[in-house]
């Protein structure tokens, strides 16, 4: 019977027939299928491409197995959205508020400092945010998300309540880094992962729809704080705690609406025997090239964003006026979370991905490298590098998707976010450290050279693992 293909997101590798793949003419209707020996599949990807190949059944997609069909809509599912939403929020509206932070503790608590060693604050906490979900998502896959949602949220709404009090250095490591990153390790595997049991088609434009909560809190935050911080604010430990309020809301709707559904998270088949991290996902080279390119775009990515108002305060730019450069970043990655994810869904996500990486190498080298503190081409930078570095965080899941079946997003995505924290441990401190090679000009060319070379590998690392996939064609949706 010839192989038919009723998959929502056809472009999806696991199932991409192999015959397809070694370029042999597919069969059509009624032409009789000579049966030939294959080789024993190796891993959870080719045992999909076995049985989509194999299967006598009409309907092989992964989707359909136990009536696991998407719902791609409807109240349920964009509660699961909204809850994702405000979890995202709570994760990377802090992390895209770190430049307020580290300009703050530059100048109080930590004036004795370097840029390199408060940078090891904020790296430590993307690192623990990425590297403990290697082992939350195995957790998700098996036992779903309420009670890892629930630690999450108390951790990160600890952390700022206990920052509040922090004055060392290593008391600011271990509320904010250290308790807030584990908070944030338990948040994020489960809002991305929920929200692939209830899209397939949409799952971009819905993924986007979430982590655009990353850009409103930067742009939010922000603007909370540093009326907090004046002179004749509050001061830092209140204004620690407010901000741990808004933590403490956010985490009401994440828990009452993140969600896994029954019939993937019961479902036995491609689900994973154990709650450990499984390494052997790396043999799939597709995936493991992805890895390679998030953990370059990590390095790329977090440079602009912790250090653009030290920037601008390097070149004689009020403060008022540095503030209003993150919102503008952050405002621009809002758009951009949100238009890719919803053209990717069209037209490809690896494909889109590729053309926005393409876009934040031109604004970084283009851009930012000759501004030299001019205030308008710098708020052309952080307007048009916020939209193209948005959709980083919004494609990232969507394009790991591409390579599991929805009970086995957990352990994927967790594994490669795995593999990207390191990226992120280590690009803040080599930032701070490329900053003290001169003053401002010299250092400030390394730094932004830095984060556009790192994006030019990552740019390299995509095109490879599409035209691995999906061939050279640039018509091909992937």
């Amino acid at each position: 019977m010839p192989h038919v293909i009723h998959n929502a997101e056809d472009t999806c590798l696991i199932n991409q027939p192999t015959q397809q793949a070694q370029g042999e003419a597919r069969p059509r209707p009624g032409d009789a299928v000579a049966a030939s020996p294959t080789p024993a599949p190796r891993n959870d990807v080719e045992k999909c491409i076995a049985s989509a190949n194999n299967s006598d059944h009409v309907d092989t997609s992964p989707s359909s197995e136990a009536g696991m069909g998407h719902p791609d809509g409807g109240l349920k599912a964009w509660l699961v959205v909204f809850g994702s939403f405000c979890a995202m929020g709570a994760i990377y509206g802090l992390i895209n508020t770190s430049a307020v932070f580290e300009s703050y503790f530059r100048t109080h608590q930590l004036s004795d400092y370097n840029h390199s060693e408060i940078g090891w604050i904020f790296s430590l906490y993307l690192f623990l945010v990425f590297f403990v979900g290697v082992q939350v998502g195995p957790l998700f896959d098996r036992f779903g998300p309420r009670w890892l949602v629930a630690a999450g949220t108390s951790c990160i709404t600890a952390s700022l309540m206990l920052l509040s009090v922090s004055e060392t250095y290593y008391q600011i490591m271990l509320t904010y880094s250290v308790l807030g990153g584990l908070g944030g390790a338990l948040l994020n595997a489960p809002a991305y992962s929920a929200i692939t049991h209830w899209f397939d088609k949409k799952r971009g434009f819905a993924t986007g729809i979430a982590t655009t909560a990353g850009g409103i809190g930067g742009i939010v935050f922000p603007l909370i704080l540093q009326p907090l911080l004046a002179e004749n604010g509050v001061g830092f430990p209140w204004a620690c705690r407010i901000l741990g309020f808004i933590m403490l809301g956010l985490s009401i709707p994440a828990n009452l609406f993140i969600r896994s559904r029954d019939a993937i998270q019961n479902a036995e088949s491609g689900k994973p025997k154990s709650i450990w991290p499984d390494f052997t996902i790396f043999r799939e080279l597709q995936y493991t090239i992805t890895c390679a390119g998030f953990f370059f775009m990590e390095w790329g990515l977090f440079v602009p964003i912790t250090y653009i108002i030290s920037y601008t305060l390097a070149f004689g730019i009020g403060s008022q006026d540095a503030s209003m450069m993150l919102s503008l970043l952050n405002a621009g990655s809002v758009l951009g979370r949100f238009l890719p994810g919803l053209l990717a869904d069209r037209v490809g996500r690896f494909n889109v991905i590729i053309v926005t990486i393409g876009f934040c190498i031109v604004t970084v080298l283009g851009i930012w490298l000759p501004c030299q503190g001019n205030f308008g081409v710098l708020v052309a930078f952080c307007i048009l590098f916020g939209f193209a570095s948005g959709s980083n965080l919004g494609l990232i899941p969507v394009c790991f998707s591409q390579f599991c079946h929805p009970q086995q997003f957990g352990r994927y995505f967790a594994t490669a976010n795995m593999v990207a924290s390191f990226g992120t441990l280590s690009s803040v401190p080599i930032g701070g450290a490329l900053l003290s090679l001169g003053q401002n000009k010299l250092g400030w060319t390394a730094l932004i050279l830095f984060s556009g070379l790192s994006y030019a590998i990552a740019l390299c690392c995509y095109l490879a693992a599409r035209v691995l996939s999906a061939g050279w064609n640039p018509r091909t949706k992937f």
